[in-house]
């Protein structure tokens, strides 16, 4: 008896040694996508495939065209004021224009700012809820006017309404380089005021009303999704409504009005029918803001390709893949910016 107990747990032992061993592992768990989400995904996927490739295109059709003009100016064309482009190397460039542009697009993000914090912060927190709705729709509105529009109210009416504005600034901070005005006497009462007109601060004023709408939407729906949990708990300790306002609301948006204002800025860099109505362009590097002339790279395009050569256009090409680069570069920091508030990541 103990020698067949001994014999069937040999084979036990056995049996055992000879199964293997199962170890615990995660099980793979797949997901059958329906036809319509696989179609959905494959046309998101696509949209964004077929933007990114015309944005390349884009690039590289102006640089293609750009090249006989950047071949025979090379990094001059960057440190050249004047504008002859037929003339040869070392007489086109666009030092002067490039400012020109980067200041009338600082005048209107300085204006534009704070209007559109404003704007926004009134909209979402003060507004009574019958009156918040009108007032997107009206600042929704506004985005879609056209810019001719804005050109025409600056040519024939903010020009002459800003004068006495610019000449008081003129007066008073004049001796700030960025403020004076080359022939204008501050103590000759009957002096010309025509000084003032077609200026990067007129132009400014205008570009900041095309842009407020867009930064006042952005700052709005950023402003919107301020935790709730917060703003109740700073009302709870006392806070007063600027107070929470200024220690929940502004700080969890702050990403979102640094967003809006450099989508702003993207557009106001590349702004070209209002800008062109307005100034009188200059091919000399102007740093004064009040004073007449002024220039910037779009109102170039426009104004010099109905007459331009074979070779000129190349140049005009090579000053719009400038002007590309530099509001690709801007816009997408401001798409980056501007996801992340939204998602509260910099709060």
């Amino acid at each position: 008896m103990w020698a067949k107990l001994r014999r069937r747990r040999g084979s036990l032992s056995w049996i055992g040694a000879r199964r293997p061993v199962s170890v615990d592992s995660p099980r793979a768990i797949g997901t059958s996508r329906a036809l319509s989400d696989r179609i959905f995904r494959g046309v998101s996927r696509g949209g964004g495939v077929t933007v990114l490739a015309i944005m390349l295109l884009v690039g590289l059709f102006l640089l293609i065209r750009a090249w006989q003009a950047l071949s025979v100016s090379g990094w001059s064309f960057l440190t050249v004021s004047s504008w002859d482009p037929d003339a040869g190397a070392g007489h086109f460039g666009i030092a002067a224009v490039l400012i020109g542009t980067v200041l009338i697009a600082l005048v209107a993000i300085v204006i534009a700012l704070p209007v559109s914090v404003a704007t926004a912060l009134y909209i979402s927190e003060y507004a009574p809820e019958r009156l918040k709705k009108a007032l997107i729709t009206l600042v929704d509105l506004m985005a879609a006017i056209p810019s001719v529009v804005f050109g025409l109210w600056g040519f024939f009416f903010l020009q002459g309404a800003v004068t006495d504005i610019a000449r008081w600034l003129a007066t008073t901070f004049g001796w700030i380089p960025l403020f004076a005005v080359e022939g204008f006497d501050p103590s000759d009462p009957l002096g010309s005021m025509t000084v003032f007109t077609s200026s990067s601060f007129v132009a400014g004023i205008v570009v900041a009303a095309m842009i407020t709408p867009i930064m006042t939407s952005i700052m709005r729906e950023v402003f919107s999704q301020a935790p709730v949990g917060e703003r109740e708990g700073a009302l709870a300790l006392g806070s007063t409504k600027w107070g929470m306002i200024r220690s929940v609301v502004l700080p969890y948006g702050a990403g979102g009005i640094i967003g809006g204002s450099m989508l702003g800025l993207g557009r106001a860099l590349g702004e070209t029918i209002a800008v062109y109505m307005i100034i009188s362009p200059v091919f000399v590097i102007q740093p004064h803001i009040l004073q007449n002339g002024a220039s910037s790279v779009s109102s170039l395009i426009a104004l010099r390709y109905g007459e331009a050569s074979e070779f000129a256009m190349s140049a005009l090409m090579a000053a719009g893949l400038a002007l590309f680069l530099m509001t690709l570069v801007v816009n997408f920091v401001a798409s980056s910016i501007a996801s992340r508030s939204r998602s509260g990541v910099d709060s």
